[in-house]
């Protein structure tokens, strides 16, 4: 397999962490992936958007230096692996990066290539901030009701999922000794499936989305669960997060038993409120009072579903970002698939990946630009100049290309 070097952009430097802070210079080397299917696309429409930003905003001050680097289709095109080992040692590396979505190549020797990322490189918070712009078409009567930033646990629960077949030699072991050594009860044509959750990626997870609560003045924390049923697991995930929260952060939140008993229900001023709810509770609160959450905390499986269901609250993945957040590594993401029957026809909707380095800027601290996309997205949809899939669903709206859309959310930078 071949193998790849890639070179600094000229004038480029390189973000630098130390005692767990990132150090951004004005022009920071940035590593890109363009992605699969429509992600050449989107890319090239969210770039435009992003260095008109930096630019506006600190007047040709600071500049991203922007890295291609190869994964996916791309990269076995090059005659590279799929996920070449270079890639990897690039994101270490420059410690922030950002990719278009990406397709598994048929024996890639991955399940998931974006699993592999994650995983590898121990981005173990996924971060997906969800709020309504408005003009966004929405199914829902109040969208601007909801706005939640979901973590969810990146390398355990079903991610790091164990699987045997029904009907296998090694599901029946497993039956006959689950049945004979421990006593209970599994058919033994099952198939079977473990969920490993740890004390120590979860308390992790919660640590980073109370540390997030407290540096964006969001006033709660819940921890989303399946306890009820799955003691050992999700309940086990549920205490040991308030368990983090107690030892780590013991003098800047309160839980809402507490708060009750002490303060009528509510948190004292600058302290952050810990809460609980079961998975299935939680679904139906996003839907009919979303306004008493704020950040979500919870194990793998639970936060997925719960970040497209509140996405598609707000008009979709389209409109949707993502980051895969690790100790010094960041990895930030269009939250959609591939749609490679749009690849090359410039249709596709960028605001996913746009919004996606608009939290890459709030990553490295460059707030202003990233204030200034969110705003100038807004005014665009609310101009009716929208790619197809808000056209079809907006009266009197301007269909345009995804690079006409780039281009007037660009022009509409203030």
């Amino acid at each position: 397999m071949k193998k790849v070097k890639y070179q600094e952009p000229a004038r480029g430097e390189k973000i630098q962490w130390q005692e767990q802070t990132l150090h951004v210079p004005n022009h920071p080397i940035v590593p890109f992936i363009e992605g699969d299917g429509i992600g050449p696309d989107i890319w090239a429409a969210a770039r435009v958007v992003l260095d008109a930003a930096v630019d506006k905003a600190y007047g040709g001050q600071r500049e991203i230096k922007w890295m291609e680097i190869f994964c996916g289709e791309k990269a076995v095109a090059a005659g590279l692996a799929a996920l070449p080992e270079e890639t990897l040692e690039a994101i270490r590396e420059y410690r922030v990066a950002i990719k278009g979505p990406l397709t598994t190549p048929v024996g890639g020797g991955f399940r998931s290539l974006n699993v592999s990322l994650r995983q590898i490189l121990d981005l173990y918070s996924c971060v997906r901030p969800i709020r309504y712009y408005r003009g966004t078409p929405a199914p829902v009567i109040h969208p601007e009701k909801l706005d939640v930033v979901i973590f969810r646990e990146n390398t355990e629960d079903v991610y790091a999922g164990i699987e045997w077949p029904a009907g296998s030699d090694a599901a029946r072991k497993l039956a006959h000794f689950i049945n004979t050594e421990l006593h209970a009860a599994v058919n033994p044509e099952a198939g079977i499936g473990l969920k490993p959750i740890t004390r120590q990626n979860t308390q992790r997870l919660v640590a980073a989305a109370i540390r997030y609560a407290l540096d964006h003045n969001r006033p709660s924390v819940t921890l989303v669960h399946k306890g009820n049923i799955m003691k050992y697991t999700e309940g086990a995930f549920r205490d040991w997060g308030y368990e983090a929260a107690a030892q780590q952060f013991g003098g800047q939140t309160i839980t809402e038993k507490d708060a009750a008993h002490q303060y009528n229900g509510k948190a004292p001023q600058g302290k952050v409120l810990i809460k609980d709810r079961i998975a299935d509770a939680m679904f139906q609160q996003v839907l009919l009072r979303p306004d008493e959450y704020s950040v979500l905390a919870t194990p793998n499986l639970n936060g997925d579903y719960l970040s497209d269901a509140c996405a598609a609250q707000v008009g979709g993945l389209g409109m949707a970002p993502g980051a895969n957040i690790g100790d010094g590594v960041a990895l930030f993401e269009a939250t959609h698939g591939t749609a490679p029957k749009y690849a090359g026809q410039d249709k596709v909707n960028p605001a996913s990946l746009l919004l996606s380095g608009a939290m890459l800027l709030e990553h490295i601290g460059w707030s202003e630009a990233a204030e200034m996309i969110k705003a100038a997205l807004e005014k665009t949809i609310l101009s009716k100049t929208v790619t197809y899939d808000l056209a079809r669903q907006l009266d009197g709206a301007q269909e345009v290309k995804c690079s006409k859309f780039a281009q007037t959310i660009r022009e509409n930078l203030a």
